[in-house]
């Protein structure tokens, strides 16, 4: 299957030999991320906090209903780092063949405990956003306050001994700008979705930063231990709320 994060074979620039996937998924996304990267005038910081090898769990708050965090960090790993990320998403990508298709060639992965377990047994770098949808579709007035983080992501981590790697991402709560929320209880049980102000994104300059890794100093049989397992979400959740405050108040302009 073609893949966007696939390791390459053949020149991306030489348009004329491309099938047409290759054009789709690989040649059109990565002009589009780069093309995002110069308009949102990115910064990146602590991309020696990554390892290079092994089973990694990135934590990045979740920010703007677009999903461009998701996309752009990705793109990043890439990139920088020469890893191929597994980004775990929203299930309504993979509700139907029409968005799972393009989805899975995209790199991205239903958002699934066990599918992060697998994951990282196979030694991936998976990005996994704690605050679920309740991050990047809380409405604008909430920018910047983390929601409480679902607790899987430590599970996974002490299950596999892989380190987290909390990140930052400042911007893009104020490129698409989130009325409320819209809940359905009806035909879409639990679902969240938005209601945006904006589709087109405002040029609001954005920072990554990427936090030093957290190494979890216990046995794999802690992940069953539920005291253990919220005690140390609530330590990161905080540790990137106080890193988010320091970074919101440093910022000098939007634009």
């Amino acid at each position: 299957m073609i893949s966007y994060f696939k390791k390459r074979t053949e020149k991306l620039f030489n348009l004329k030999n491309l099938d047409r996937d290759t054009l789709l998924y690989r040649v059109v996304p990565y002009f589009a991320m780069e093309i995002l990267r110069k308009y949102f005038r990115l910064e990146i910081e602590g991309l020696e906090n990554i390892p290079k090898k092994g089973p990694v769990l990135m934590a990045p708050n979740h920010s703007g209903f677009s999903g461009f965090d998701a996309l752009i960090i990705a793109h990043i790993l890439h990139q920088e780092k020469k890893r191929v990320p597994r980004v775990l998403s929203h299930h309504l990508w993979f509700l139907s063949s029409t968005t799972s298709v393009p989805a899975k060639k995209l790199g991205f992965t239903e958002a699934t405990y066990e599918n992060g377990l697998r994951l990282l047994k196979k030694n991936n770098l998976i990005v996994l956003f704690p605050e679920g949808e309740s991050g990047n579709f809380k409405p604008s007035s909430e920018m910047y306050q983390l929601q409480e983080f679902k607790r899987g992501f430590v599970r996974m981590a002490l299950k596999t001994s892989a380190p987290i790697v909390p990140t930052l991402v400042i911007g893009a709560e104020e490129t698409h700008i989130n009325l409320s929320q819209l809940k359905f209880t009806k035909f879409l049980r639990g679902t969240v979705l938005p209601l945006p102000l904006n589709f087109l994104p405002l040029p609001v300059k954005w920072k990554i930063k990427f936090l030093p890794a957290i190494y979890l100093p216990y046995k794999p049989s802690q992940a069953e231990n539920r005291e253990l397992v919220v005690e140390i979400s609530e330590d990161i959740q905080e540790t990137m709320q106080e890193a988010l405050n320091l970074e919101i108040k440093k910022r000098k302009k939007l634009f």
